[in-house]
């Protein structure tokens, strides 16, 4: 997963053998089927948008990884890319706090966003044992120091709109069973009181995090542990983070957990499924896979009452992992942000 950090910015040389490689990144979560992106949100994307205008009401970062790139591509003369990189820039990412202090990162969102009227969408992702020791490992030491953390997580966040989207693959990790079983009761008990924590500031909103379609395929698994996590305190559930499982996929999904749920809302993650999951059974589809674009960009005209919005929760361009040529998790790489940014136009 990723994080808001201020990497150096990748030379030339380095982002043109990357584009080369491929085109996008993803935690964890796997990944199969196929899709195609609709021509209205191919449209979009195409087109961009100035950063705070439109249906969403997220602050653009002016200095995202993106919005530093195209900066440098101008720069260095390489016109048509930082063009193409627009296509990001322009609009909301999630901003994921790093490190054992969320509290920097955080108060920086507020700020620019207070000055555009503008809310903030982070996620929060330092939950112990975080990503069952794979490429995202990490987390919190213990329970208690993850309750520190969450408090000043949401204290940063203050009486400012937020939407926090809480802890990707922490209850699917539980059901599919690599979370191991003496962990359970302590994950649920910190994820009920995150939403506690988070919900207590007044203009925060809160989304659990409930995998993907393809993970998962049985959503009624997923009811209980929901509950547990406190599902019915927050204002709903996250579906597709990092994935690339298609919109109409993820809709149907999010419908059937949503009536399992009692009529739960809902936000997906259409970062980067403009052409839906790789296809043909390949080994982790979801980490960097060749040749994806980036979706329908962000915005809470959904058409439907119980899908909240469209969210960039991955942020495109950040890698998924050292696979497939790809630097570690969260890692900025300018050639995958590419190649997702013109495929979105093609």
């Amino acid at each position: 997963m990723s994080g808001r950090r201020i990497l150096p910015v990748v030379s030339a040389a380095v982002a043109v053998s990357a584009a080369l490689a491929v085109g996008c990144s993803s935690p964890g979560t796997p990944s199969g089927g196929g899709g195609d992106p609709t021509a209205s949100a191919v449209d979009a994307v195409r087109g961009g948008s100035a950063p705070g205008t439109g249906s969403s009401p997220y602050w653009v970062d002016p200095e995202s990884d993106a919005a530093r790139q195209v900066r440098a591509w101008k720069e260095a003369g390489r016109l048509a890319d930082a063009k193409l990189l627009e296509r990001i820039s322009t609009h909301p990412v999630a901003d994921w706090p790093a490190g054992d202090d969320p509290e920097p990162d955080i108060r920086t969102a507020v700020e620019g966003a207070s000055a555009s009227h503008r809310s903030v969408l982070l996620v929060a992702y330092n939950i112990p044992h975080r990503d069952c020791g794979a490429y995202s490992a990490g987390g919190a030491p213990d329970a208690n120091s993850y309750r520190a953390w969450t408090e000043r997580f949401a204290g940063a966040i203050g009486d400012a709109p937020a939407t926090v989207v809480l802890e990707p693959d922490a209850v699917a990790h539980v059901v599919d069973g690599c979370t191991p079983p003496e962990n359970h009761a302590e994950r649920f008990d910190l994820l009920s009181g995150a939403v506690d924590t988070l919900k207590a500031r007044p203009g925060t909103k809160v989304y659990l995090d409930a995998g993907n379609p393809d993970w998962l395929a049985d959503p009624a698994k997923l009811v209980e542990p929901l509950h547990r996590a406190g599902i019915d305190r927050a204002d709903g559930f996250s579906l597709n983070v990092s994935n690339f499982q298609t919109d109409e996929t993820v809709k149907a999904y999010g419908a059937r957990l949503s009536a399992l749920l009692g009529g739960a809302h809902y936000v997906i993650d259409s970062s980067r499924n403009g052409r839906g999951p790789l296809s043909g059974g390949r080994s982790e589809a979801w980490c960097n896979p060749p040749g994806r674009a980036l979706g329908t960009p962000p915005t809470t005209d959904t058409g439907d009452e119980r899908l909240d919005a469209y969210l960039w929760i991955k942020r495109p361009g950040d890698s998924d992992g050292p696979c497939r040529g790809g630097p570690a998790a969260g890692a900025w790489w300018p050639g995958y942000a590419l190649g997702l940014a013109r495929a979105a136009g093609s």
